[in-house]
């Protein structure tokens, strides 16, 4: 019988994971270089959706204690909004450099001699020699942007926000498509937001919000001014959260997206 992917890779999703990696990794606290390995492992503990960077105890130029764990374990994904000591594998928080529950040791043989980091913890971490930020990338996630033709509308209650045939679709992993539009075919005001967020796939993202029948709706849309290199196609267009907004191809409205992914995006930044 066939399988979809995202339905096989789903099924590890409850599952302690990892793959090792080729890159130097390096994470400092001010200036000191505290982790240098050659030998990291990307790490997802069950039910993280992005991972962190786990590292040999011989890779940590400081002494390992043990620390009391304060996060918990929470129910549903865990989004890069749960903080890192949120855990839901088995095994012990250290404290890294006076840094306490930075770093945590699995109870899984496997990873025996590794010790996970809290990538928020660190004041500057480094692949190769090209500092990194938000969290490690997912090797097996990745961006495409693709231009189309068809003619996109978004609308809210009725009132129409926007309209295109120059839009751009983004496709990224495990997350639902993102329609992003020339700021001159969006038909209502933007006022900024204070809400900026980071993505290490796409960069750091500004916020928009709108007035629509009469009523505020904050950080209804975004855009990133200046996206990394991967995603250059969508710099200065405006994306609405599909999950908040009906959006129409050709005239043939779209489900608003749903299922775990866009709750976890939605409790994680607050829509």
């Amino acid at each position: 019988m066939s399988l979809r992917m995202r339905d096989l890779l789903d099924q590890g999703l409850g599952r302690l994971r990892y793959e090792p990696t080729e890159k130097r990794v390096r994470a400092k606290l001010a200036t000191e270089t505290v982790v240098d390995s050659t030998r990291a492992l990307l790490v997802w503990e069950p039910r993280r959706v992005v991972p962190t960077y786990a590292v040999p105890v011989a890779d940590i130029a400081s002494d390992l204690r043990p620390a009391a764990q304060t996060g918990g374990d929470a129910a549903g994904l865990l989004h890069p909004g749960i903080p890192f000591a949120v855990h839901s594998a088995a095994g012990e928080a250290v404290s890294i450099g006076g840094l306490s529950g930075a770093g945590f040791r699995f109870a899984d043989a496997a990873l025996a001699d590794y010790v996970a980091l809290d990538f928020s913890a660190f004041d500057e971490w480094l692949e190769e020699d090209e500092r990194i930020f938000g969290h490690p990338r997912d090797p097996f996630s990745r961006v495409d942007v693709r231009q189309t033709s068809r003619a996109v509308r978004i609308e809210l209650d009725g009132e129409r926000l926007a309209e295109s045939t120059r839009a751009r679709l983004l496709y990224e992993t495990q997350v639902p498509t993102r329609f992003y539009l020339p700021r001159e075919d969006v038909r209502v005001a933007l006022e900024p937001s204070d809400l900026h967020t980071y993505c290490p796939y796409k960069g750091e993202a500004s916020y928009w919000s709108s007035t629509v029948r009469g009523r505020q709706r904050e950080n209804l849309a975004w855009s990133y001014p200046d996206p990394l290199p991967d995603a250059v196609a969508i710099s200065g267009l405006v994306a609405f959260w599909d999950e908040r907004v009906d959006v129409f191809i050709d005239g043939v409205p779209r489900p608003r997206p749903g299922g775990a992914v866009s709750a976890a995006m939605r409790d994680e930044f607050g829509v």
